[in-house]
């Protein structure tokens, strides 16, 4: 994958448009595209985050997550990109769920630094990630080009906002209960 020209190294995990980590196999394909600042974000994975598990564990789902960079704006160090970056790094260490949600649950306020490096360092040996190898993936900033990438690839789709979720490539509100209801319609 390449973004500007240059070439981006992919986390474990990406689908094969490089754009997003799945988490599942099988089902119909839901596209969740997330900011780790974004408080809207953080209500709907509190909301909706344990039935979209039960979905995937039950293979009605491959979950698509798509972390992005919308919000660097609201941050004094581009928390937003680093925090998707860092969510690569947790990818590679096979801890990405685990990862997103520990998160969410620490989610700085907008207009701050958000979380240090270090401290996104510290929230993956938290949930069980390798400190050496997860920590210097971090501090190495390995998927920061990646995380551009992501960003950009929402954007050139139209995703304007977070959360927004597709299922099946259809735009559908972010909650449990609509996503549901859209794999529901396409299984039948």
């Amino acid at each position: 994958m390449t973004t500007t020209g240059t070439q981006v190294a992919l986390p474990t995990g990406v689908t094969a448009e490089g754009d997003g980590i799945a988490v599942g196999e099988t089902g119909v394909r839901v596209d969740a595209y997330i900011d780790f600042l974004c408080p809207f974000c953080r209500q709907f994975e509190a909301a909706s985050g344990d039935a979209l598990k039960q979905m995937v564990a039950e293979q009605l789902i491959t979950l698509v997550y798509h972390p992005l960079g919308f919000l660097d704006r609201l941050s004094t160090t581009a928390y937003s990109s680093r925090a998707s970056a860092a969510s690569g790094c947790a990818s590679d260490g096979g801890r990405f769920v685990a990862f997103k949600d520990a998160l969410f649950a620490v989610q700085p306020e907008e207009g701050g630094p958000g979380l240090s490096d270090e401290q996104l360092v510290a929230v993956g040996a938290d949930v069980g990630l390798d400190v050496d190898s997860f920590g210097a993936c971090v501090m190495a900033r390995r998927y920061l080009p990646w995380a551009v990438f992501v960003t950009e690839r929402a954007v050139e789709r139209g995703v304007s906002g977070t959360p927004s979720v597709y299922v099946a490539g259809t735009p559908v509100p972010a909650n449990a209960r609509t996503i549901a209801a859209a794999v529901a319609a396409l299984t039948r």
